[in-house]
């Protein structure tokens, strides 16, 4: 089974994903931040480094959706490779931080892989309004992700939005995160497990 789990910066997506692995004793496959070369550069320099961090959590996505598949284990997924394409590269093109010719080699890179790509069995969408990401990013206070603006988390959201509504790759479930606490609210997190099992049933 192959759960992934998406969400703008900031929407709880490593936490559920931990949490899910504990309560259903399967893996994580998180997303690469920790160790990131082009990260801090590219929060810094957004136009001077986009192509070259898409290009690597491109590559970083594909390696893991073939781990998922090779390894015949039940695995969460911290992010998807869909997201790379359709929500970031995408943001970063029509917010001109990064070049038409950048983009169209990007993006044709990609459809070139996610052609050899199989779904997840459930996509997890944490749905998010600002206040709560921005809130989620002071937070855990990773110092390369305090300079992200509102203005950009919003562009991200729309996009993600846009994502949802035109998914047709597999099951899809949409959780509103705003009201929510499943780290310190164990009602909260049976919630979202007891959806979680009603999809993964329909999906066996």
């Amino acid at each position: 089974m192959h759960i992934a789990i998406t969400g703008n910066i900031g929407a709880g997506k490593t936490t559920l994903a931990q949490l899910l692995s504990a309560h259903y004793g399967w893996e994580v496959l998180y997303e690469a931040v920790e160790g990131n070369p082009y990260l801090a550069d590219f929060y810094a320099d957004m136009e001077r480094w986009s192509f070259n961090l898409q290009i690597y959590f491109l590559n970083s996505r594909f390696e893991q959706v073939r781990t998922i598949r090779e390894s015949g284990l039940s695995i969460i997924q911290d992010r998807t490779i869909y997201e790379d394409a359709y929500i970031f590269a995408t943001n970063l093109y029509r917010s001109g931080n990064m070049t038409e010719r950048d983009y169209q080699t990007y993006r044709s890179l990609f459809d070139n892989i996610v052609n050899t790509v199989q779904a997840p069995d459930l996509m997890i969408y944490l749905q998010a309004g600002i206040p709560k990401l921005m809130a989620q990013i002071r937070k855990r206070g990773r110092a390369f992700e305090q300079s992200i603006s509102e203005e950009y988390l919003s562009s991200l959201n729309k996009l993600y939005e846009e994502f949802s509504e035109s998914y047709t790759g597999g099951n899809l479930l949409i959780i509103n995160v705003d009201n929510l606490d499943y780290n310190a609210n164990p009602s909260d997190l049976l919630s979202i497990i007891q959806q979680v099992d009603e999809r993964l049933a329909v999906s066996l």
